[in-house]
């Protein structure tokens, strides 16, 4: 399953369709989230290549409708316990601290079937909105 394709861009679907994506697409397009973390194994589960540094994506709604375009500016792959304070709060999410943030990301991937621990590698995905 390779990610859908917008206007010759790979899409950006945040979060999970419904009322999660719609506040992290707002969060985008309001400039708060500039950072988004995805699991380093989601990439081969789904047949693509990690993002690069000057690639656009196009940010989509739940009807795969580009709402916006994001240029990746900075990557990095970190274990999970290791992911920093400033990668966590450029995302944007409102998390007070490094342990709310874990513990979100955590949450999210648990529910999603995808469990993580300390050591998963995690792809930490910087951009800005164009």
């Amino acid at each position: 399953m390779t990610w859908p394709r917008v206007g010759g861009l790979r899409a950006l679907e945040l979060g999970t369709p419904g009322p999660l994506r719609e506040r992290l697409n707002a969060l985008v397009l309001a400039g708060a989230k500039r950072a988004t973390a995805g699991r380093l194994a989601e990439y081969a589960e789904e047949g693509e290549e990690i993002e690069h540094i000057g690639e656009r994506l196009a940010l989509v709604d739940d009807d795969l409708r580009q709402i916006g375009t994001v240029e990746v500016t900075r990557i990095e792959f970190l274990p999970f316990a290791e992911v920093p304070w400033e990668f966590a709060a450029a995302e944007g999410e409102g998390d007070e601290n490094i342990a709310q943030w874990r513990a979100g990301h955590a949450r999210f991937w648990a529910d999603a079937g995808t469990p993580v621990d300390d050591d998963t590698p995690i792809a930490c995905i910087w951009f800005d909105l164009l």
